[in-house]
């Protein structure tokens, strides 16, 4: 038996999943759908393709029983399986009461056929390294190949339920106009929770004889079939205008993006800072001063986790307590921008503060500038970061330039990090560690301190840009830090969950929505020939959960 929880093996790989079918729910198809005004061409093409995949899961369910060993797994796979022929069998009334007439029967484009080819492959054992014979003999190889087709199927069944629910709660229970609520409201229904539910209970109860690498198969047929069905959902004809993805709404002669990210916890799972204080413990004992004592002379490794222990925890105690003065005074109603401005410089004044007792304490003296690179290019980075980074660079349908504005001490680091592939193009503003040759001297060259400075090196490179064409801005922060930025962007974009950020800005009138709503509703102001206005809203950020939001609303799939 696999060492995982077998038991909720389903609900482990959707979650592990959401990086790929969150751009199923940013697809062009769906944010239209969810604005009500994607054109009906479009989505009776869609539906004339969805009669060529209950198709291919009527052929696999019938395939998955025959393989199945326990009779209660039998009539479940059964009871599935007469639900799709019902539901084939009544398709026509079915889309009648959506409210639309179903299209003269179609041919399979591409990506329908890949997943359905995908989907027939598998439930006949031709499954990409695995050694299945042409007549399976022993009950376990039948109950493996069972799991196999019902892994390759509860995916796509779960996609629908998700994000349907997600566009369900952003109707207006008051409104009858929108003209795909009926079809939301089927995959959001009790009923198809319930065969949803059946499906990934029965893949639950198979997959417990599973080995860990017959569990490895399944995983990555289990995100073969979200990719296939993103792929498919993307390649739907879209003729209207839409707001994604945003790479792509305008020609690239007349368009320039420019796209400015925090660093520490934004693009890091780690803090430069306390890297850079462990990367300095772990190499203070290699450093041999012959007993002599010189302007590069360091503590021992004891001695420098003990002050930089002090450091950190002083550093937190007094943000804490800026952060508390701040939201002291009383809240303010309507969105002041002007307000935090001036609210923000007593987090300058201690950030200056804290950078200088670092510089006194002498924690990054002696730090060898070889180190610092070769630790950074094995810095880990958020999940999808880094891919969103390696596809932006390389877009050659858009203009765009990418910098990163950083508190960092280290440029070195940031930029040592972003060395791999194409990414040494993305460009670095923060502070710079000073070197006597290629020793740092525990000195730091102060370039980018607090928000006002974060906010002046974001005004400086705009001035810069080329102004003959359109410009269009996006911040992505996730600090209190970023504020200023964030709100001087065309698209402000918040990752994570600061609970300073979250409450400076409540403080201050900021209005944090959802990206997908915030872009639905985008969808839903776009008027045919024109273009959304992302200037027009002072004191809104968009939220996010993770960098697959991100990289599915710039540049989609």
């Amino acid at each position: 038996m696999g060492a995982v929880d077998q038991e909720r093996i389903a609900r482990q790989f959707w979650i592990k999943s959401k990086r790929h079918w969150i751009f199923a729910m940013y697809s062009p198809f769906f944010l239209s759908l969810a604005a009500g005004n994607l054109e009906s061409h479009s989505f009776l093409h869609f539906i004339s393709q969805e009669v060529h995949f209950l198709k291919a899961f009527a052929q696999a369910y019938e395939l998955a029983e025959e393989c199945a060993d326990d009779d209660e797994d039998k009539s479940a796979i059964r009871k599935l399986r007469k639900r799709v022929k019902d539901r084939l069998k009544n398709y026509e009334t079915i889309v009648h009461e959506w409210g639309f007439e179903l299209p003269p029967e179609s041919t399979s484009i591409v990506a329908t056929a890949n997943y359905a080819d995908f989907l027939l492959a598998t439930a006949s054992g031709k499954v990409e390294g695995e050694k299945v014979p042409g007549k399976i003999a022993t009950p376990f190889e039948r109950i493996k190949l069972a799991a196999y087709t019902l892994g390759a199927m509860a995916p796509c069944i779960r996609l629908y339920a998700s994000i349907c629910k997600e566009i369900h709660h952003l109707l207006d229970p008051e409104d009858s106009s929108h003209i795909y609520r009926k079809w939301v409201d089927n995959y959001c229904s009790e009923n198809f929770e319930v065969s949803t539910q059946q499906i990934e209970e029965v893949l639950d109860k198979l997959s417990i004889s599973l080995t860990n690498e017959e569990l490895e198969v399944l995983e990555k047929l289990y995100l073969q079939a979200v990719k296939l069905k993103v792929d498919f959902l993307s390649a739907q004809p879209i003729v209207q205008q839409t707001i994604v993805p945003l790479s792509g709404v305008q020609g690239p002669a007349d368009f320039h993006l420019t796209v400015f990210c925090d660093f520490d916890m934004t693009c890091t799972a780690v803090d430069s800072s306390a890297f850079l204080a462990e990367i300095a413990i772990i190499t203070a004992p290699r450093v041999d001063l012959g007993g002599s004592e010189t302007k590069l002379t360091r503590m021992s490794s004891a001695d420098l986790r003990k002050t930089w222990g002090v450091l950190s925890a002083q550093y937190v105690e007094e943000h804490d307590q800026c952060i508390e003065s701040i939201i002291s005074s009383e809240r303010v109603g309507n969105f002041n921008y002007e307000g935090l401005s001036k609210a923000v410089e007593q987090l300058a004044d201690f950030e200056k503060r804290a950078n200088s007792r670092v510089i006194q304490t002498g924690v990054l003296k002696g730090l060898s500038v070889q180190d610092i690179k070769r630790a950074g290019q094995q810095l880990i980075f958020q999940d999808g970061c880094r891919g969103f980074f390696q596809k932006i660079v390389r877009n050659e349908n858009s203009k765009t330039d990418v910098h990163v504005l950083s508190y960092c001490w280290c440029g070195d680091l940031i930029r040592s990090a972003f060395s791999s592939g194409d990414l040494n193009v993305v460009q670095v503003h923060s502070n710079e560690l000073a070197y006597e040759e290629t020793i740092s001297t525990g000195e730091i060259v102060r370039k980018v301190e607090c928000p006002m400075e974060k906010l002046q090196a974001f005004n400086d490179i705009l001035k810069d840009c080329n102004t003959d064409c359109q410009q269009l801005t996006v911040y992505v922060g996730g600090s209190v830090g970023d504020l200023l930025c964030l709100l001087k962007a065309d698209i402000g974009i918040v990752i994570g969950s600061s609970p300073s950020l979250q409450r400076l800005g409540d403080h201050f009138g900021i209005s944090f929505v959802p990206l997908f709503s915030g872009m639905v509703k985008k969808q839903k102001e776009l008027v045919e020939g024109g273009s959304p206005n992302w200037k027009g809203q002072p004191g809104v950020l968009y939220t996010v959960s993770s960098w697959a939001e991100i990289h599915a609303f710039i540049l989609g799939s």
